[in-house]
């Protein structure tokens, strides 16, 4: 009954004299206790000494309270019970803006202080209310935003990485090139209006869910140059389609280029564009209207049949050959060529183009061997999407095993391995 009544007395939130507090704040009932740490009235020091409680409820509702001293604060951010301290992030994290590591004012130096522990804590509930909190404060401490954006866990570095004006091009750059966690690159990718040298940065990584995010990314400023290569990876990369034919600029001639492989659903969205020139407009109903007319069935695993080729048709080797004298014989046409199956014009077509022996490049075919069709397409001076056709169509090779160049290079061998590539099909053709 006397406990009922201090109860009621507390809840009541009349003006208590200091005695009556430090009386109450040792009382042995937890309830009482508990009542008087969440009142903002009572004074620093009394909640100071509640912050050492032996009943964790009541040291919660001391991290929660905003009356409670600096002091106070800096104990709870490294108490035992993991909620006092989700109870000190959300509030700290409030406090957070504005605050450097040279804090002169000793309450705000402890203010930082608790926030840098909190922002360690083992915990990652912890850690998240201040990722979450913070994500977005443009003048929070960049210390701080900077090891969340570190964070081995998704839930903390994630919502920095994506939203926190604070970090810096550098900062992206060097998270970038040291491999985080998994999704990390996704976030970045997601930032608004990202740069170039960021851009350019994912485009180089190998995180294709990270890259289809970056295309996703209308704001993002990507050179036409890395858009290109892009280009020239997705054949393969199927969630990068839509975002490519999405993109608010292409550059010149992707669009048709990305008429060659996309899924048809997707080249319903890149003929709707409204923003292709004429030419290029007609470029891509003439690429769509062949390719719905004569699709092709592209291999998804190696068959047994034997790839051997008979002798080029001299029918077909002087075809070819007048065409490149008239100046006809252009990649649009071999690609043609490829896109109909027919294989024999092709072949012939590597032939004249690229100036090798007609049994060196009927071996490669024979062998699928996608570095002598990648060293033959370079001797032949060929684009790094038609070298991709040529592996999959002319050779069958399955999509899984097709070679596509790194970023920022044409071929997927270096010189050297091309040259060595073109001497070793000479060997097995003498």
């Amino acid at each position: 009954m006397v406990i009922k009544k201090i109860l009621q007395a507390l809840r009541k939130n009349q003006t208590m004299t200091y005695e009556k507090a430090k009386e109450l704040a040792s009382h042995k009932d937890a309830g009482v206790r508990l009542e008087l740490a969440s009142r903002d009235d009572i004074k620093p020091e009394i909640l100071y000494y509640m912050a050492e409680d032996e009943a964790p409820e009541v040291r919660r509702a001391i991290a929660a309270n905003t009356a409670t001293p600096r002091q106070a604060d800096l104990l709870l951010a490294e108490d035992e019970d993991h909620e006092v301290r989700v109870g000190m992030a959300e509030k700290i994290a409030l406090l957070a803006p504005g605050l450097t590591a040279d804090e002169q004012d000793a309450i705000r130096k402890m203010t930082y202080e608790s926030l840098q522990i909190l922002a360690r804590d083992q915990i990652t509930k912890v850690r998240q209310i201040l990722s979450e909190t913070l994500k977005d404060v443009a003048d929070a401490p960049p210390e701080v935003i900077r090891q969340l954006a570190w964070d081995a866990e998704l839930v903390v570095s994630g919502p920095v990485l994506e939203f926190s004006p604070v970090l810096s091009v550098d900062d992206l750059l060097e998270i970038i090139a040291n491999d985080p966690v998994s999704g990390a690159l996704g976030a970045v990718s997601r930032r608004s209006n990202l740069g170039e040298a960021v851009t350019d940065a994912i485009a180089a990584s190998d995180d294709q869910d990270a890259i289809a995010e970056l295309l996703g990314n209308k704001s993002a400023q990507i050179r036409e140059n890395t858009l290109n290569n892009l280009i020239d990876r997705a054949v393969n990369v199927n969630s990068w389609h839509v975002p490519l034919v999405q993109r608010p600029q292409l550059p010149a001639g992707a669009a048709g280029r990305l008429a060659r492989f996309v899924a048809e659903n997707v080249l319903d969205i890149l003929t709707a564009r409204k923003d292709l020139d004429p030419e290029t407009a007609k470029e891509v109903r003439s690429i769509v209207n062949r390719r719905l007319a004569d699709p092709v069935e592209l291999p998804t695993e190696p068959d047994d049949e034997s790839l051997d080729m008979e002798p080029i048709a001299p029918s077909k080797m002087k075809e070819v050959r007048e065409m490149e004298k008239a100046g006809m014989l252009k990649p649009d046409r071999l690609n043609e060529a490829l896109q109909a199956g027919d294989r024999d014009f092709a072949a012939a077509a590597l032939v004249v183009m690229s100036g090798m022996n007609e049994k060196i490049i009927l071996h490669a075919i024979s062998m699928r061997s996608a570095k002598g069709i990648i060293a033959l397409s370079w001797k032949a001076a060929l684009e790094p999407w038609l070298v991709e056709q040529l592996q999959l169509r002319l050779c069958k090779i399955p999509r899984q095993d097709v070679l596509i160049p790194p970023f920022g290079q044409d071929y997927a061998l270096s010189e050297e391995e091309m040259t060595w590539q073109l001497n070793f099909l000479k060997d097995l053709s003498s």
